[in-house]
Protein backbone atom coordinates (compact mmCIF):
# COMPACT_ATOMS: atom_id res chain seq x y z
CA UNK A 1 0.00 0.00 0.00
CA UNK A 2 1.24 3.45 -1.16
CA UNK A 3 1.33 5.89 1.47
CA UNK A 4 0.58 9.71 1.33
CA UNK A 5 0.36 12.69 4.06
CA UNK A 6 -2.46 12.26 5.78
CA UNK A 7 -4.73 15.09 5.69
CA UNK A 8 -5.66 15.59 9.37
CA UNK A 9 -2.24 15.75 10.07
CA UNK A 10 -2.13 19.42 8.81
CA UNK A 11 -4.99 20.19 11.43
CA UNK A 12 -3.74 21.04 15.44
CA UNK A 13 -5.02 18.39 18.02
CA UNK A 14 -6.94 21.33 19.80
CA UNK A 15 -9.07 21.42 16.35
CA UNK A 16 -9.65 17.73 17.29
CA UNK A 17 -10.23 17.88 20.37
CA UNK A 18 -13.26 19.59 20.05
CA UNK A 19 -14.44 17.42 17.17
CA UNK A 20 -14.48 14.52 19.06
CA UNK A 21 -16.37 16.64 21.69
CA UNK A 22 -18.75 17.47 19.47
CA UNK A 23 -19.33 13.88 18.05
CA UNK A 24 -19.77 12.38 21.36
CA UNK A 25 -22.46 15.34 22.19
CA UNK A 26 -24.29 14.61 18.13
CA UNK A 27 -24.14 10.83 19.83
CA UNK A 28 -25.76 11.66 22.40
CA UNK A 29 -28.08 13.72 20.74
CA UNK A 30 -28.93 11.39 18.49
CA UNK A 31 -29.30 8.07 20.81
CA UNK A 32 -31.65 10.31 23.21
CA UNK A 33 -34.74 10.69 20.45
CA UNK A 34 -35.96 6.89 20.24
CA UNK A 35 -35.84 5.98 16.73
CA UNK A 36 -37.46 2.65 17.10
CA UNK A 37 -38.47 0.93 13.52
CA UNK A 38 -41.63 0.15 13.93
CA UNK A 39 -42.96 2.93 14.30
CA UNK A 40 -39.91 5.05 13.14
CA UNK A 41 -40.16 8.10 14.18
CA UNK A 42 -37.21 8.98 12.01
CA UNK A 43 -38.09 12.65 11.00
CA UNK A 44 -36.91 13.95 14.59
CA UNK A 45 -33.49 12.89 13.56
CA UNK A 46 -33.36 14.25 10.26
CA UNK A 47 -34.69 17.39 11.94
CA UNK A 48 -31.65 17.35 14.10
CA UNK A 49 -29.59 16.92 11.44
CA UNK A 50 -30.87 19.28 9.43
CA UNK A 51 -30.52 22.55 11.89
CA UNK A 52 -26.57 21.23 12.65
CA UNK A 53 -26.38 21.60 9.30
CA UNK A 54 -28.14 24.77 8.72
CA UNK A 55 -25.99 25.63 11.88
CA UNK A 56 -22.48 25.85 9.77
CA UNK A 57 -24.02 27.07 6.56
CA UNK A 58 -24.96 23.61 4.64
CA UNK A 59 -28.76 23.38 3.08
CA UNK A 60 -30.02 19.97 3.15
CA UNK A 61 -33.53 18.30 1.89
CA UNK A 62 -35.68 16.25 4.48
CA UNK A 63 -37.80 14.02 2.68
CA UNK A 64 -40.92 12.21 4.41
CA UNK A 65 -42.42 10.45 2.28
CA UNK A 66 -44.64 8.57 5.20
CA UNK A 67 -45.62 10.34 7.79
CA UNK A 68 -42.95 10.65 10.73
CA UNK A 69 -40.36 8.55 8.30
CA UNK A 70 -38.17 10.94 8.08
CA UNK A 71 -34.25 10.86 5.75
CA UNK A 72 -32.28 13.82 5.02
CA UNK A 73 -29.78 14.66 2.20
CA UNK A 74 -27.19 17.34 1.71
CA UNK A 75 -24.11 18.08 -0.72
CA UNK A 76 -20.87 19.78 -0.38
CA UNK A 77 -19.36 21.15 -3.52
CA UNK A 78 -16.22 20.39 -4.82
CA UNK A 79 -14.93 21.87 -8.00
CA UNK A 80 -15.77 18.95 -9.84
CA UNK A 81 -12.50 18.00 -11.84
CA UNK A 82 -11.37 14.77 -10.19
CA UNK A 83 -15.08 13.13 -10.91
CA UNK A 84 -18.39 11.91 -9.59
CA UNK A 85 -19.46 12.33 -6.19
CA UNK A 86 -18.64 10.75 -2.97
CA UNK A 87 -21.52 9.54 -0.99
CA UNK A 88 -21.80 9.31 2.54
CA UNK A 89 -24.45 6.83 3.72
CA UNK A 90 -26.25 5.79 7.10
CA UNK A 91 -29.33 5.09 8.79
CA UNK A 92 -31.55 6.85 11.13
CA UNK A 93 -34.37 3.72 12.57
CA UNK A 94 -32.66 1.74 15.50
CA UNK A 95 -34.29 -1.92 16.58
CA UNK A 96 -36.62 -2.06 19.91
CA UNK A 97 -34.39 -2.20 22.85
CA UNK A 98 -36.43 -3.80 26.06
CA UNK A 99 -34.89 -1.58 28.85
CA UNK A 100 -35.25 -4.17 31.86
CA UNK A 101 -32.85 -6.32 30.11
CA UNK A 102 -29.96 -3.37 30.28
CA UNK A 103 -27.81 -1.94 32.64
CA UNK A 104 -28.48 1.56 31.27
CA UNK A 105 -31.13 3.18 29.81
CA UNK A 106 -31.00 2.41 26.19
CA UNK A 107 -32.29 6.01 25.70
CA UNK A 108 -30.15 7.85 28.16
CA UNK A 109 -26.93 7.66 25.97
CA UNK A 110 -25.08 7.53 29.83
CA UNK A 111 -21.51 7.79 29.34
CA UNK A 112 -19.60 4.67 31.77
CA UNK A 113 -16.07 3.29 32.35
CA UNK A 114 -15.64 5.28 28.65
CA UNK A 115 -18.35 4.08 26.83
CA UNK A 116 -21.30 5.51 25.67
CA UNK A 117 -24.50 3.69 25.97
CA UNK A 118 -27.26 3.38 23.55
CA UNK A 119 -29.55 2.08 20.96
CA UNK A 120 -27.73 3.12 17.87
CA UNK A 121 -24.28 3.46 19.34
CA UNK A 122 -23.32 1.31 16.70
CA UNK A 123 -25.92 0.90 14.35
CA UNK A 124 -25.78 3.24 13.20
CA UNK A 125 -25.61 6.81 15.17
CA UNK A 126 -22.06 6.41 15.70
CA UNK A 127 -21.73 6.88 12.01
CA UNK A 128 -23.89 9.74 11.94
CA UNK A 129 -22.27 11.54 14.17
CA UNK A 130 -18.81 10.81 12.68
CA UNK A 131 -20.33 11.73 9.57
CA UNK A 132 -21.88 14.53 10.71
CA UNK A 133 -18.50 15.33 11.88
CA UNK A 134 -16.28 15.30 8.82
CA UNK A 135 -19.08 17.72 6.98
CA UNK A 136 -18.97 20.42 9.88
CA UNK A 137 -15.19 20.52 9.81
CA UNK A 138 -15.01 20.76 5.54
CA UNK A 139 -17.72 23.24 5.92
CA UNK A 140 -15.29 25.18 8.63
CA UNK A 141 -12.64 25.27 6.49
CA UNK A 142 -14.60 26.79 3.56
CA UNK A 143 -15.37 29.87 5.75
CA UNK A 144 -12.15 30.43 7.01
CA UNK A 145 -11.13 30.84 3.55
CA UNK A 146 -13.92 33.16 2.99
CA UNK A 147 -16.15 30.57 0.99
CA UNK A 148 -19.89 30.00 1.34
CA UNK A 149 -19.88 26.13 2.18
CA UNK A 150 -23.41 26.45 0.84
CA UNK A 151 -22.61 27.36 -2.91
CA UNK A 152 -18.55 27.64 -2.89
CA UNK A 153 -16.16 24.83 -3.42
CA UNK A 154 -14.50 23.56 -0.16
CA UNK A 155 -10.95 24.20 -0.47
CA UNK A 156 -8.82 21.03 -2.30
CA UNK A 157 -12.34 19.36 -2.99
CA UNK A 158 -12.32 18.28 -6.70
CA UNK A 159 -15.34 16.31 -5.88
CA UNK A 160 -18.76 16.65 -4.50
CA UNK A 161 -19.65 15.24 -1.24
CA UNK A 162 -23.21 13.55 -1.26
CA UNK A 163 -24.96 13.08 2.29
CA UNK A 164 -28.26 10.87 3.02
CA UNK A 165 -29.32 9.67 6.26
CA UNK A 166 -32.13 7.74 5.97
CA UNK A 167 -35.16 6.19 7.45
CA UNK A 168 -36.47 3.06 7.45
CA UNK A 169 -33.10 0.97 6.84
CA UNK A 170 -33.78 -2.00 9.31
CA UNK A 171 -37.11 -2.59 7.76
CA UNK A 172 -35.99 -2.89 3.78
CA UNK A 173 -35.70 0.75 3.33
CA UNK A 174 -39.24 0.96 1.53
CA UNK A 175 -39.42 4.79 3.30
CA UNK A 176 -35.91 5.61 3.19
CA UNK A 177 -32.97 4.21 0.88
CA UNK A 178 -35.52 2.93 -1.72
CA UNK A 179 -38.08 6.04 -1.43
CA UNK A 180 -34.98 7.92 -2.56
CA UNK A 181 -33.72 5.77 -5.13
CA UNK A 182 -36.72 5.28 -7.15
CA UNK A 183 -37.72 9.18 -6.93
CA UNK A 184 -34.88 11.15 -6.42
CA UNK A 185 -31.87 8.99 -7.30
CA UNK A 186 -29.58 11.91 -7.91
CA UNK A 187 -29.20 11.93 -4.60
CA UNK A 188 -27.69 8.97 -3.85
CA UNK A 189 -25.66 8.75 -7.36
CA UNK A 190 -21.85 9.13 -6.86
CA UNK A 191 -18.61 6.92 -7.98
CA UNK A 192 -18.47 5.19 -4.39
CA UNK A 193 -20.33 5.59 -0.51
CA UNK A 194 -19.18 4.38 2.65
CA UNK A 195 -21.69 2.73 4.81
CA UNK A 196 -22.36 1.22 7.85
CA UNK A 197 -20.26 -2.27 9.43
CA UNK A 198 -16.43 -2.11 8.37
CA UNK A 199 -13.04 -0.73 9.20
CA UNK A 200 -13.53 -1.77 12.84
CA UNK A 201 -10.74 -3.92 14.01
CA UNK A 202 -10.90 -7.25 14.83
CA UNK A 203 -8.38 -9.11 16.98
CA UNK A 204 -7.22 -13.02 15.49
CA UNK A 205 -4.83 -15.02 16.54
CA UNK A 206 -2.74 -11.89 18.24
CA UNK A 207 -2.90 -9.85 15.15
CA UNK A 208 -5.52 -6.83 14.66
CA UNK A 209 -6.98 -7.04 11.13
CA UNK A 210 -9.54 -4.47 9.86
CA UNK A 211 -12.13 -5.86 7.35
CA UNK A 212 -14.00 -3.71 4.97
CA UNK A 213 -17.03 -4.77 3.67
CA UNK A 214 -17.33 -4.63 0.06
CA UNK A 215 -20.31 -7.72 0.08
CA UNK A 216 -23.13 -8.77 2.01
CA UNK A 217 -25.51 -11.81 1.97
CA UNK A 218 -28.81 -11.26 0.06
CA UNK A 219 -32.21 -12.22 2.23
CA UNK A 220 -35.14 -14.27 1.39
CA UNK A 221 -37.73 -14.35 4.04
CA UNK A 222 -40.27 -17.38 3.93
CA UNK A 223 -43.92 -17.59 5.59
CA UNK A 224 -44.92 -21.36 5.65
CA UNK A 225 -48.59 -22.13 6.06
CA UNK A 226 -48.80 -25.35 7.61
CA UNK A 227 -52.09 -27.59 7.67
CA UNK A 228 -53.48 -29.98 10.20
CA UNK A 229 -56.42 -31.44 11.14
CA UNK A 230 -58.66 -29.79 14.30
CA UNK A 231 -59.94 -31.76 17.08
CA UNK A 232 -60.56 -31.92 20.65
CA UNK A 233 -56.86 -31.89 22.30
CA UNK A 234 -57.79 -34.75 24.69
CA UNK A 235 -57.32 -37.38 21.37
CA UNK A 236 -53.81 -36.37 19.68
CA UNK A 237 -53.07 -36.85 16.42
CA UNK A 238 -50.18 -36.89 14.36
CA UNK A 239 -51.76 -34.23 11.86
CA UNK A 240 -51.56 -31.55 14.75
CA UNK A 241 -50.33 -28.53 12.86
CA UNK A 242 -48.21 -27.32 15.65
CA UNK A 243 -46.64 -30.80 15.66
CA UNK A 244 -45.72 -30.26 12.01
CA UNK A 245 -44.79 -26.97 12.42
CA UNK A 246 -41.88 -28.37 15.30
CA UNK A 247 -41.16 -31.11 12.63
CA UNK A 248 -40.33 -28.76 10.19
CA UNK A 249 -38.32 -26.18 12.17
CA UNK A 250 -36.05 -29.32 13.94
CA UNK A 251 -35.51 -30.23 9.84
CA UNK A 252 -34.16 -26.56 9.58
CA UNK A 253 -31.96 -26.57 12.80
CA UNK A 254 -28.90 -28.04 11.63
CA UNK A 255 -26.04 -25.40 9.38
CA UNK A 256 -26.46 -27.91 6.41
CA UNK A 257 -23.33 -27.39 3.81
CA UNK A 258 -21.51 -24.70 2.79
CA UNK A 259 -19.06 -23.04 0.10
CA UNK A 260 -16.04 -20.45 -0.01
CA UNK A 261 -17.18 -17.08 -1.68
CA UNK A 262 -14.71 -15.38 -3.97
CA UNK A 263 -14.88 -12.84 -1.17
CA UNK A 264 -14.44 -14.78 1.87
CA UNK A 265 -11.51 -16.80 0.01
CA UNK A 266 -9.41 -13.38 -0.08
CA UNK A 267 -10.23 -12.70 3.72
CA UNK A 268 -8.71 -16.31 4.24
CA UNK A 269 -5.56 -15.93 2.59
CA UNK A 270 -5.11 -12.49 3.65
CA UNK A 271 -5.80 -14.12 7.47
CA UNK A 272 -3.98 -16.72 7.30
CA UNK A 273 -0.53 -14.65 5.71
CA UNK A 274 -0.72 -12.26 8.36
CA UNK A 275 -1.44 -14.59 11.09
CA UNK A 276 0.12 -18.22 10.24
CA UNK A 277 -1.19 -20.14 13.44
CA UNK A 278 -4.92 -19.80 12.04
CA UNK A 279 -3.51 -21.65 8.77
CA UNK A 280 -4.51 -25.05 9.63
CA UNK A 281 -7.32 -24.60 11.44
CA UNK A 282 -8.82 -22.18 9.28
CA UNK A 283 -8.15 -25.25 6.24
CA UNK A 284 -10.18 -27.42 8.74
CA UNK A 285 -12.66 -25.33 8.56
CA UNK A 286 -12.68 -24.89 4.85
CA UNK A 287 -12.42 -28.91 4.25
CA UNK A 288 -15.55 -29.64 6.68
CA UNK A 289 -17.98 -27.68 5.29
CA UNK A 290 -19.69 -30.79 4.27
CA UNK A 291 -19.49 -32.73 6.63
CA UNK A 292 -21.73 -33.15 9.58
CA UNK A 293 -22.64 -30.73 11.75
CA UNK A 294 -20.81 -31.91 14.76
CA UNK A 295 -17.29 -31.85 12.97
CA UNK A 296 -17.81 -28.44 11.35
CA UNK A 297 -18.91 -27.17 15.03
CA UNK A 298 -15.31 -28.22 16.35
CA UNK A 299 -13.51 -26.96 13.00
CA UNK A 300 -14.78 -23.60 13.98
CA UNK A 301 -14.75 -24.13 17.79
CA UNK A 302 -10.98 -25.02 17.35
CA UNK A 303 -10.21 -22.16 15.22
CA UNK A 304 -11.71 -18.85 16.57
CA UNK A 305 -13.72 -17.65 19.94
CA UNK A 306 -17.67 -18.07 19.54
CA UNK A 307 -18.54 -14.91 18.58
CA UNK A 308 -16.21 -15.22 15.23
CA UNK A 309 -17.13 -19.00 15.07
CA UNK A 310 -21.03 -17.53 14.67
CA UNK A 311 -19.77 -15.30 12.19
CA UNK A 312 -17.95 -17.67 10.18
CA UNK A 313 -20.17 -20.10 10.05
CA UNK A 314 -22.99 -17.73 8.18
CA UNK A 315 -20.20 -15.97 5.80
CA UNK A 316 -19.52 -19.72 4.59
CA UNK A 317 -23.25 -21.03 3.29
CA UNK A 318 -26.96 -19.71 3.21
CA UNK A 319 -28.28 -20.09 6.57
CA UNK A 320 -31.59 -21.11 7.77
CA UNK A 321 -33.49 -19.61 10.92
CA UNK A 322 -36.74 -20.34 11.44
CA UNK A 323 -37.50 -17.23 13.70
CA UNK A 324 -41.47 -16.69 13.91
CA UNK A 325 -44.22 -20.02 14.98
CA UNK A 326 -47.79 -19.81 15.38
CA UNK A 327 -49.83 -22.13 16.15
CA UNK A 328 -52.92 -22.63 17.96
CA UNK A 329 -55.83 -20.54 19.88
CA UNK A 330 -56.85 -22.59 23.30
CA UNK A 331 -55.33 -25.28 24.91
CA UNK A 332 -57.73 -27.92 24.09
CA UNK A 333 -58.65 -27.53 20.45
CA UNK A 334 -55.93 -29.38 18.27
CA UNK A 335 -54.70 -26.33 15.88
CA UNK A 336 -55.45 -27.08 11.97
CA UNK A 337 -53.08 -24.24 10.92
CA UNK A 338 -49.76 -22.98 11.86
CA UNK A 339 -47.38 -20.65 10.69
CA UNK A 340 -43.81 -20.57 10.89
CA UNK A 341 -41.61 -17.65 9.32
CA UNK A 342 -37.99 -18.41 8.38
CA UNK A 343 -35.22 -16.20 8.05
CA UNK A 344 -32.98 -17.07 4.74
CA UNK A 345 -29.87 -15.19 3.92
CA UNK A 346 -28.07 -16.50 1.07
CA UNK A 347 -24.74 -16.23 -0.42
CA UNK A 348 -23.38 -14.70 -4.08
CA UNK A 349 -24.48 -17.07 -6.10
CA UNK A 350 -27.10 -18.64 -4.89
CA UNK A 351 -30.68 -18.59 -6.50
CA UNK A 352 -34.28 -17.87 -5.28
CA UNK A 353 -34.98 -21.36 -6.36
CA UNK A 354 -31.82 -23.04 -5.25
CA UNK A 355 -32.46 -22.11 -1.61
CA UNK A 356 -36.51 -23.37 -2.35
CA UNK A 357 -35.20 -26.55 -3.68
CA UNK A 358 -32.91 -26.97 -0.66
CA UNK A 359 -35.43 -26.19 1.86
CA UNK A 360 -37.45 -28.77 0.30
CA UNK A 361 -34.94 -31.48 0.30
CA UNK A 362 -34.45 -30.73 4.09
CA UNK A 363 -37.82 -30.40 5.18
CA UNK A 364 -39.03 -33.88 3.06
CA UNK A 365 -41.70 -34.05 0.47
CA UNK A 366 -43.98 -35.67 3.50
CA UNK A 367 -43.21 -32.48 5.47
CA UNK A 368 -43.71 -30.19 2.15
CA UNK A 369 -46.65 -31.21 1.21
CA UNK A 370 -48.68 -30.21 4.09
CA UNK A 371 -47.97 -26.41 3.67
CA UNK A 372 -48.36 -23.63 1.43
CA UNK A 373 -44.90 -21.45 0.63
CA UNK A 374 -44.86 -17.96 0.68
CA UNK A 375 -41.97 -15.01 -0.29
CA UNK A 376 -42.84 -12.38 1.57
CA UNK A 377 -40.12 -10.38 0.88
CA UNK A 378 -36.36 -10.38 -1.03
CA UNK A 379 -33.32 -8.44 -1.19
CA UNK A 380 -29.92 -9.94 -3.29
CA UNK A 381 -26.74 -10.54 -2.69
CA UNK A 382 -24.32 -7.23 -3.21
CA UNK A 383 -21.14 -7.18 -3.99
CA UNK A 384 -18.60 -4.10 -4.69
CA UNK A 385 -14.61 -4.48 -6.30
CA UNK A 386 -12.07 -4.72 -3.72
CA UNK A 387 -9.49 -3.53 -6.31
CA UNK A 388 -11.15 -0.02 -7.37
CA UNK A 389 -9.95 3.36 -6.08
CA UNK A 390 -11.52 4.02 -3.15
CA UNK A 391 -10.72 0.35 -1.78
CA UNK A 392 -7.13 0.81 -1.88
CA UNK A 393 -8.15 4.60 -0.23
CA UNK A 394 -9.86 2.80 2.64
CA UNK A 395 -6.82 0.40 2.76
CA UNK A 396 -4.07 2.94 2.79
CA UNK A 397 -5.89 5.25 5.24
CA UNK A 398 -6.40 2.92 8.04
CA UNK A 399 -2.61 1.23 7.39
CA UNK A 400 -1.12 5.05 7.94
CA UNK A 401 -3.74 5.16 11.33
CA UNK A 402 -2.55 1.77 12.67
CA UNK A 403 1.12 0.60 10.81
CA UNK A 404 0.42 -2.20 12.76
CA UNK A 405 -3.51 -2.89 11.18
CA UNK A 406 -4.22 -5.61 8.20
CA UNK A 407 -7.42 -4.30 6.02
CA UNK A 408 -8.77 -6.90 4.47
CA UNK A 409 -12.27 -7.49 2.11
CA UNK A 410 -14.87 -9.21 3.83
CA UNK A 411 -18.40 -9.87 3.08
CA UNK A 412 -21.50 -9.23 5.75
CA UNK A 413 -24.29 -11.79 7.04
CA UNK A 414 -26.73 -8.81 7.20
CA UNK A 415 -28.34 -6.44 4.52
CA UNK A 416 -27.86 -2.33 4.83
CA UNK A 417 -28.90 0.60 2.02
CA UNK A 418 -26.34 -0.38 0.09
CA UNK A 419 -28.94 -2.88 -1.69
CA UNK A 420 -30.30 0.22 -2.98
CA UNK A 421 -27.32 2.25 -3.80
CA UNK A 422 -25.57 -0.51 -5.29
CA UNK A 423 -28.44 -3.02 -6.93
CA UNK A 424 -30.51 0.17 -7.51
CA UNK A 425 -28.34 2.53 -8.97
CA UNK A 426 -24.55 0.59 -9.39
CA UNK A 427 -22.85 2.51 -6.61
CA UNK A 428 -19.67 1.13 -5.76
CA UNK A 429 -20.74 0.84 -1.54
CA UNK A 430 -18.42 -0.35 1.04
CA UNK A 431 -18.76 -0.54 4.64
CA UNK A 432 -16.39 1.90 6.56
CA UNK A 433 -17.36 3.00 10.12
CA UNK A 434 -13.87 3.47 11.19
CA UNK A 435 -13.13 2.03 14.91
CA UNK A 436 -10.41 0.48 17.12
CA UNK A 437 -11.18 -1.61 19.89
CA UNK A 438 -10.30 -2.41 22.75
CA UNK A 439 -9.58 -6.45 21.68
CA UNK A 440 -11.80 -7.60 25.06
CA UNK A 441 -14.97 -5.30 23.29
CA UNK A 442 -17.62 -8.02 22.13
CA UNK A 443 -18.59 -6.06 19.31
CA UNK A 444 -20.63 -8.19 16.98
CA UNK A 445 -22.97 -8.83 19.77
CA UNK A 446 -23.71 -5.50 20.30
CA UNK A 447 -25.36 -4.87 17.08
CA UNK A 448 -29.03 -5.62 17.68
CA UNK A 449 -28.35 -7.07 21.24
CA UNK A 450 -28.28 -5.68 25.20
CA UNK A 451 -26.15 -3.22 26.14
CA UNK A 452 -25.10 -1.79 23.16
CA UNK A 453 -22.36 0.74 23.24
CA UNK A 454 -19.01 2.17 21.35
CA UNK A 455 -16.33 3.37 23.29
CA UNK A 456 -14.80 7.37 23.44
CA UNK A 457 -11.29 6.13 22.04
CA UNK A 458 -12.99 4.00 19.18
CA UNK A 459 -14.71 7.19 17.67
CA UNK A 460 -11.78 9.55 18.54
CA UNK A 461 -9.04 6.83 16.28
CA UNK A 462 -12.63 6.99 13.90
CA UNK A 463 -12.87 10.85 13.53
CA UNK A 464 -10.10 11.39 11.80
CA UNK A 465 -9.80 8.02 9.56
CA UNK A 466 -13.29 9.09 8.07
CA UNK A 467 -12.19 12.78 7.65
CA UNK A 468 -9.08 11.94 5.82
CA UNK A 469 -10.58 8.60 3.34
CA UNK A 470 -13.03 11.34 2.26
CA UNK A 471 -10.05 13.78 1.80
CA UNK A 472 -7.88 11.56 -0.19
CA UNK A 473 -10.70 10.51 -2.66
CA UNK A 474 -12.49 13.71 -2.94
CA UNK A 475 -9.46 16.38 -3.32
Amino acid sequence: MTSVALPSAGLDSELWDRAHDRLVADLQDLIRLPTVNPPGDEIVAARYLEAALDEVGIPSIVIEPVLGRGSIVARLHGDCTGGGPLLLLSHLDVVPAPPERWTHDPFGAEIADGYVYGRGAIDMKGMVAMELGVLRMLAEQARAAGRDPASDPIPGLRRDILFASTADEEAGGRAGAVWIAEHNPEWLTADGALNEAGGVSVELAGRRFYPIQVAEKGFLIYRFLVHGTAGHASMPRDDNAAVLAARIVAQLADPGPGRVTPVMDRFFAAVRTHAPSLDRPLAAVIDTLDADPARQRAALAAACEPMFARTLSALLRDTISPDVIHAGYKYNVIPDEATVEVDVRQLPGSTEPEIREMLRRRIGDELWSAMDVELVVTGEPVESPADSELYRILESTLHDHDRDGIPVPVMAPFATDAKSTMLRLGVPTYGFSPLRLDPAERFLERFHGVDERVSLDALRFGLPVLYDAVRRFCD
